[in-house]
């Protein structure tokens, strides 16, 4: 090194460190861990919370398998857990579709959406963009807030006495709109949709900055067509989800002002107990249409954080470039479009316009193109890759395992003739479960594993991973994949017991078997629980700066990066992120320069 080049090495390190002290001069615990403006702090913020979430939203699905897969036996345990919910050890009917109900709505919301979303945009949107923090960290900050605060309403449904929303995850009014409907449409109801409307503005809030940032906070050099596949995945998931939240935003602040305010927005001609309401003029079909506007993007913004990270990890790990680039995101962006054409296939049985409903089946299955093309670009990289099975690498292939399996049964359901029959069975709870519940997680998974090293300096178990990767993919195969059969028998779902109808009694067995299984993958996320963090604090120490041997931006901040990211300089870019297995090199970074023989990208 020249003495030129080494005192401005010392001099950008000592202008650096006067940087530091400035800036970290008055940082207080509160400042730095609780209200913190550090966009890697904010994602570990998200992350943890994701994970509580997590647990809560799988611990109601373990109690409401219980009941299904034991209908006539009772629980003493479950009275002691949950008193008058659990009369004698045995689940109460509206207690029941109270705990489907927040399942559904945590995990989907809480966990997939804001859990995904939140941790990985902003962990790593600023790092692999070459930015020191996102376009605004205030908004960043408030962003976690809101979703904090929407966290503290909705489970405080869970401690009043007439119980949390029991109309089902989608809400659909009357039952929703008329708090005598039912116990759970009671305080839980208004509950559930200020909790929801306050996690929409958390949404939009984070949004907002993670579009702002990529596009206008890129380091130089890094061109749109240089960036990863995740920083891709993220922005469309951002661009997805501030086009189409404020829809469910304004269905729910309706839907208050029917419960409330004595509107008619979703109610008409309806009796209860024999007394006739004085609303006119609703339709409760509007809500529908409201809410899979909101629905059937969410399931892209669930699914495109878990297919950027996928692609990249499948890279890294085959130690080769992603195959077809570009493809990858002209399908995201076809995605992007497609998923606000498609909502109506969940509406088929409403009595929707058969010319309609055909031209919604045309939408659906055009959607299985760009998912197509994605599911060749993974296999097509890993194919005679030089591939190291590492935790990440093991879930992101379970991701695409999953992903394909899952997806192959929506042709089934985006048919309007087939899915008359299949509408609201138990092939429905597999086909999304499948692909969007289970693969997502695989995803975030993979992502966690893959990140571990950069967000807290050490690593996980290995030993403790792999034992739940592979409880976690053959579990989620024995739980979901019966369902497709008890579904095309008619199996519906959501029913409390099914030991009184001749026609599903023979599945009394089968839904022992899911029941003891889903007991068995539950207390395998426990696992990970436990490696998270205990390796967050006791975890082998990361010695190198670059572990995976990745080309990405984040890999060249320090081993513990503080706040602003780089020591010194910003790094310049020089090439795409995947230039694996080139010129007898096995990586090469984004910042090294492009050599006068190599070709461009």
């Amino acid at each position: 090194m020249s003495t030129a080049a080494s005192l401005h090495d010392v001099h950008s390190h000592t202008g650096h460190d006067a940087h530091h002290e400035h800036h970290h001069h008055h940082e207080t615990f509160i400042s730095k861990y609780v209200f913190s403006q550090d966009h890697k702090m904010i994602a570990k913020q998200f992350l943890v919370t994701g994970i509580i979430w997590a647990i809560i939203g799988g611990l109601f699905s373990v109690i409401f398998r219980l009941q299904l897969g034991y209908p006539d036996q009772t629980f003493p345990f479950l009275e002691d857990f949950l008193g008058h919910w659990a009369k004698g050890g045995k689940l109460q009917p509206d207690f029941y579709y109270a705990l489907v109900t927040m399942h559904g709505t945590v995990l989907v919301f809480f966990v997939l959406t804001a859990g995904l979303s939140g941790t990985f945009a902003n962990f790593l949107i600023p790092l692999q963009v070459g930015a020191r923090d996102m376009a605004s960290p205030m908004l960043n900050m408030l962003s976690y807030w809101f979703f904090f605060l929407a966290s503290v309403i909705m489970i405080s449904s869970l401690f009043v006495q007439t119980g949390p929303a029991n109309g089902g995850w989608t809400i659909y009014p009357p039952l929703s709109a008329l708090g005598d409907a039912a116990e759970g449409s009671k305080i839980g109801m208004d509950l559930w949709l200020v909790g929801m409307a306050l996690f929409i503005v958390s949404s939009l809030l984070g949004g907002l900055n993670y579009i702002t940032t990529i596009l206008n906070m890129r380091t130089k050099g890094m061109s749109m067509t240089r960036m990863p596949l995740t920083i891709w995945a993220l922005f469309f998931t951002a661009v997805l989800g501030v086009l189409s939240f404020p829809v469910l935003l304004s269905g729910a602040i309706l839907l208050l002002f029917d419960r409330n305010l004595g509107t008619s927005f979703y109610l008409s001609d309806i009796y209860v107990a024999g007394k006739i309401l004085p609303n006119e003029g609703g339709s409760a079909i509007l809500f529908q249409h409201l809410f899979w506007f909101l629905g059937h993007p969410e399931v892209y913004i669930i699914l495109l954080p878990a297919m950027g990270m996928a692609s990249e990890i499948l890279s890294v790990n085959s130690r080769k470039p992603i195959f077809g680039y570009m493809a990858m995101v002209g399908s995201m962006f076809a995605i992007c479009i497609l998923a606000f054409l498609v909502w109506a296939h969940h509406m088929f049985v409403t009595g929707l316009n058969p010319f309609l409903g055909s031209v919604f089946v045309l939408l659906t299955l055009l959607i299985a193109v760009p998912s197509a093309i994605k599911v060749f670009n993974w296999l097509t990289t890993i194919w005679r890759g030089n591939i190291r099975f590492t935790p990440g690498m093991l879930f992101a292939i379970g991701f695409v395992s999953l992903f394909i399996s899952g997806g192959l049964t929506g042709i089934f359901l985006g048919n309007s003739s087939l899915d008359i029959h299949l509408h609201d069975t138990y092939f429905v709870i597999a086909h999304f479960h499948i692909v969007m519940g289970v693969a997502s997680f695989f995803g975030m998974f993979a992502g966690v594993y893959h990140w571990f090293p950069k967000m807290f300096g050490r690593y996980l178990n290995n030993t403790l991973a792999y034992i739940h990767f592979w409880i976690t993919i053959i579990g989620a195969y024995m739980i979901f994949w019966p369902m497709h059969y008890e579904g095309l028998a008619g199996m519906p779902r959501r029913y409390f017991d099914y030991s009184n109808w001749e026609s599903f009694k023979m599945f009394a067995g089968l839904n022992e078997f899911i029941s003891t299984v889903a007991m068995i993958v539950f207390a395998a996320q426990l696992l990970f629980v436990f490696n998270f963090f205990y390796s967050m604090w006791k975890g082998r120490k990361v010695r190198t700066q670059n572990p995976w041997g990745a080309n990405t931006l984040e890999w060249t901040t320090p081993i513990n990066p503080g706040h602003g990211n780089w020591p010194g300089e910003i790094p310049e870019v020089h090439r795409w992120a995947y230039d694996y297995g080139k010129d007898g090199k096995e990586f090469i970074p984004q910042t090294t320069p492009v050599g006068h023989d190599e070709s461009e990208h």
